[in-house]
């Protein structure tokens, strides 16, 4: 099948990513309401999926690509925090601790859709009240699910990984090029 790839988001880190895989791509931000529903897995690829929909119906002949991605503590999902004091709070839950990072993916073609996840572990370090607060100062918590970007001042906080590093940027590239083969787009 020809036809262009379509990114269903407005994240600056997926077109990063995707361009870092050598992609070329047209952005077209999908209107879907972002809400956590269920368990962080079924959230995220529900969302990626009504994402990749939302875009899909004006790209026909095309494949769209949607994603959501969330940070999940003890089975709590962290979204994007509201303002820095959310981001404070959900970095005091996150130090010291091991959390998972979901990300769910969606790539619509041909009138098929495939559906898939990745979740990858994160052991933040334990954060002292000064770094929380410095890291809220730079502003970089905010529009990032559970208050962090690993690729940003963050990843200083951050010991070990256990996955997908680009996952817990926001987009598992392995698997994206996996669905993106499955589904006939060439390379």
């Amino acid at each position: 099948m020809a036809g262009r790839l379509i990114l269903a988001s407005s994240s600056p880190r997926r077109r990063e990513l995707l361009l870092s895989m050598g992609l070329r791509f047209e952005v077209a931000g999908s209107r879907v309401e972002e809400s956590l529903d269920g368990p962080p897995e079924a959230a995220v690829r529900q969302l990626a999926s009504l994402k990749a929909r939302d875009v899909a119906g004006r790209y026909l002949d095309d494949f769209v690509l949607g994603a959501d991605t969330l940070v999940a503590v003890d089975g709590l999902a962290l979204g994007k925090p509201r303002d820095l004091a959310d981001a404070a709070r959900m970095l005091r839950m996150l130090s010291g601790r091991w959390h998972e990072v979901y990300t769910g993916v969606c790539l619509i073609a041909g009138g098929q859709e495939r559906l898939a996840s990745a979740m990858t572990r994160v052991r933040f370090d334990e954060l002292r009240e000064e770094d929380i607060q410095r890291y809220c100062a730079s502003g970089e918590p905010l529009g990032k699910a559970g208050a962090y970007a690993i690729q940003g001042m963050a990843g200083m906080y951050i010991p070990e990984i256990q996955g997908s590093y680009s996952n817990v940027v926001g987009l598992p590239t392995a698997l994206v090029r996996a669905l993106m083969i499955d589904s006939g787009f060439l390379f």
